[in-house]
């Protein structure tokens, strides 16, 4: 069963948030929970539940009207972020909810889905190519802090 989340309160998805993001504040949770509640025509979020109705995955969904790599169109739906717990997956969930996360998309103009993942995730990437995504580009991210000048340096 997929549900719709339409509350930062919905029960499970921050459960699920933080197994997915574990590195994420619960105040972070919330906020990019309420967020995504309170804008529902660019921002989406489902809930998948087992037959006895325990939350065993979700999916958040947005309309990107920037670049994005690979596409050719705007809006392109993102799958900004899905996940499933070990014990359910491998049964068809995972599909369900991308495919949920498509009509969505669908339902708000969209003729291309994109997502991305951790370069070092294969699990990730597996399913991304079991649900018919096709890998556009890997890329490596680069940083560097630069030293703050006084204003007698300049």
């Amino acid at each position: 069963m997929i549900e719709r989340c339409t509350s930062a309160k919905h029960p499970g998805w921050l459960e699920l948030r933080r197994e997915l993001w574990p590195h994420c504040c619960e105040a972070e949770h919330l906020s990019e929970m309420s967020a995504t509640c309170s804008n529902p025509s660019d921002l989406s979020a489902y809930l998948a539940k087992d037959e006895a109705e325990r939350p065993v995955g979700f999916v958040e969904v947005a309309l990107r009207t920037d670049y994005v790599n690979g596409t050719n169109s705007s809006p392109v739906g993102f799958i900004e972020g899905i996940y499933v717990i070990p014990s359910a997956r491998q049964r068809g969930v995972a599909r369900a909810l991308v495919q949920t996360a498509e009509a969505w998309a669908r339902a708000n103009g969209c003729r291309e889905m994109a997502s991305d993942a951790r370069i070092e995730n294969e699990t990730s990437h597996a399913m991304h190519r079991a649900l018919g995504f096709v890998e556009t580009m890997r890329v490596v991210y680069f940083h560097k802090e630069l030293a703050v000048k006084d204003n007698h340096d300049v």
